[in-house]
């Protein structure tokens, strides 16, 4: 049994949606049920064949030569240098 509901639309989706309804020669409700069956079907199978990301590093650990970890300040003032380079680039 269908069931009743209530949305809202933007005008112009709405309007666009009705005028492809009427081209076609199927009610409106048609047409959101067949975009909704689509729509969820897609999501279903997209969520069962989930890509499998690459490695980001296949480095096996340590840090990189000249960096002390216990050194907060040398590794502020890095962090620092490394915010302050990403800033120029996006001028």
């Amino acid at each position: 049994m269908a069931e009743r509901s209530t949305i809202r639309l933007p005008e112009d989706l709405l309007g666009r949606a009705k005028r492809k309804a009427a081209a076609e020669g199927r009610t409106l409700t048609s047409l959101i049920e067949e975009g909704l069956r689509l729509v969820t079907a897609a999501n279903r199978q997209s969520a069962q064949h989930k890509r499998r990301l690459p490695r980001v590093s296949t480095a096996t650990g340590g840090p990189m030569p000249g960096v002390d970890l216990t050194d907060v300040s040398a590794l502020q003032e890095t962090d620092d240098l490394d915010d302050v380079a990403r800033m120029n680039r996006t001028r």
